[in-house]
């Protein structure tokens, strides 16, 4: 299992800056789908920094609430191998995250992690490979790699035998209007 080592510095009880919290609390996992932690969240932008807690805590749905942003560090294993397991499990996750568009036939198609939020998406690769999957095309991204993401259907395509860790922040964004690029099913 992976394993983040989060820092988050404010300011303390004295008006100093100090390293308020040193452990990643917030990880969901789902056996041979994924692994994450939500390292930060804010619900509004610009972000409030005079907010107290940590706001990473609570956070499980897939996209950020309100105007806000979800900072979370991603690992996926290898595809399941058996296509209509890894579609049928990735269902069931999608319910569970609150998936506003979900796949259709041709998306799963392309890959049964085929998904599309309303936010800006922006990741870096921090060890391991995966294909970004798109409706046209799909690209390898290795450690060190970025994509930025604009609100669109996109998957993650494990195709080697080793875990994928992928960081990133998921920014409220407006949507797509329907004449630019569809929502097939809403």
């Amino acid at each position: 299992m992976a394993h983040v080592n989060r820092i988050v510095v404010g300011a303390d009880q004295d008006q100093r800056s100090a390293v308020l919290y040193r452990d990643s609390p917030n990880q969901q996992e789902e056996a041979g789908i994924f692994w994450r932690s939500t390292l930060w969240a804010t619900t509004e932008l610009p972000a409030d920094n005079t907010i107290p807690g940590d706001r990473g805590a609570d956070v499980t749905a897939r996209e950020p609430t309100g105007n806000g942003l979800t900072f979370r560090a991603l690992e996926i294993p290898p595809d399941i191998k058996d296509t209509g397991e890894h579609i049928k499990k990735l269902q069931e996750l999608n319910q569970k995250v609150k998936q506003k568009y979900p796949p259709t036939q041709a998306d799963l198609a392309r890959h049964p992690s085929m998904h599309r939020t309303d936010t800006l998406d922006m990741f870096t690769v921090a060890y391991g490979e995966i294909y970004l999957v798109t409706d046209t095309d799909e690209t390898l991204l290795q450690p060190g790699d970025t994509a930025v993401v604009q609100g669109v259907n996109h998957a993650w395509a494990n195709k080697s035998n080793q875990p994928c860790m992928i960081i990133g922040v998921m920014v409220h964004a407006n949507p797509w209007p329907p004449d630019r690029y569809p929502a097939p099913g809403q």
